[in-house]
């Protein structure tokens, strides 16, 4: 039955002119483990999902396919669990070339990981196709669908959508409803623009980062010693356990450089509450602009330096 009614789905969406067709797996999984075959399960949902393949290309549809990860709800434990599951999963049955994901934050933090976690975990892998915007609420374990307000969120969002070159041809769909006692008419309005100001603001705070270039020259700075010797050849795959002693009897044990967390977040902060939350324009001279510090001075505000 579910074959039939996909390929109906696949006709109008092609009628339609559509740029995108979603898979959200809800029951895709079990609930008992005693009555599950999780492998052949497994290998039906392979085989579901390349007669999908096979029928978008007879009907010559060019619409982008997107896998939805969810955790839980309504299985108990479903085979799109996460990003890094459903890329694993589309990897070992030779679908990687067919479909990417479209990450909805809320269900990301269902799984345990922060929300921002499996956009950018998708984008770095090159799976990110659309986004679901919406966030949740951690204290509960269900999938709430809120509108998203926190600027430092959609900031990290909308840098990793900067740093992949866009998110075309999918984009970000607000899959959020409002509260319950929002019982007013006006709330639906408010929701809408609230979480697309949010979204504005990240887009501007993201750009500034990027721009200003502190936050990701500390990080190549972070990783810089596989850029010469020993870590070179480590990060090439051309290194063996011989070579990694040899170095180690000849140099003596590596020195551990910090990570220095909270000096990113600092920066993180400064770009943050540096970026206005209106429209109004804002000097590129004033010296409370991170981007003006893009050298390894760092951030000069009201007179104080953090090198």
């Amino acid at each position: 039955m579910l074959p039939l009614k996909l390929k109906k789905v696949m006709d109008v969406t092609l009628k339609l002119g559509g740029d995108n067709f979603v898979f959200w797996g809800g029951r895709e999984g079990y609930q008992s483990i005693l009555n599950s075959d999780i492998k052949k399960e497994l290998d039906h949902l392979a085989a579901f999902f390349r007669m999908a393949v096979e029928y978008k290309t007879k009907i010559g549809a060019k619409f982008q396919f997107l896998i939805e990860p969810k955790p839980r709800e309504p299985t108990k434990h479903q085979y799109d669990y996460d990003a890094q599951t459903v890329i694993s999963f589309l990897k070992s049955y030779g679908l990687d070339q067919h479909f990417k994901l479209n990450i909805e934050p809320n269900h990301t933090t269902l799984a345990g990981h922060d929300y921002e976690h499996d956009i950018i975990f998708a984008s770095k892998l090159g799976f990110l196709g659309s986004i679901d915007s919406n966030t949740g609420d951690q204290a509960l374990g269900w999938d709430t669908d809120q509108f998203p307000m926190d600027p430092k969120k959609t900031a990290l969002v909308m840098k990793t959508v900067i740093e992949q070159g866009g998110i075309a041809p999918g984009g970000l769909n607000f899959d959020s409803k409002i509260r319950r006692e929002s019982t007013d008419t006006e709330d639906m309005f408010i929701a809408h623009i609230g979480a697309m100001d949010a979204f504005a603001r990240g887009l501007k705070i993201a750009a500034h980062i990027i721009q200003g270039d502190i936050i990701p020259k500390l990080v190549k700075e972070r990783y810089n010693s596989y850029e010469t010797g020993i870590g070179q050849k480590i990060e090439k795959g051309e290194a063996t356990f011989e070579q990694c002693e040899e170095f180690i009897l000849k140099n003596g044990e590596p020195t551990p450089h910090s990570g220095k967390q909270e000096k990113f977040e600092t920066f993180f902060n400064r770009f943050l509450y540096s970026v206005p939350a209106s429209s109004s324009k804002t000097s590129s001279d004033s010296t409370d602009s991170p981007s003006k510090a893009g050298n390894n001075k760092g951030v000069k505000r009201k007179g104080t330096d953090i090198e």
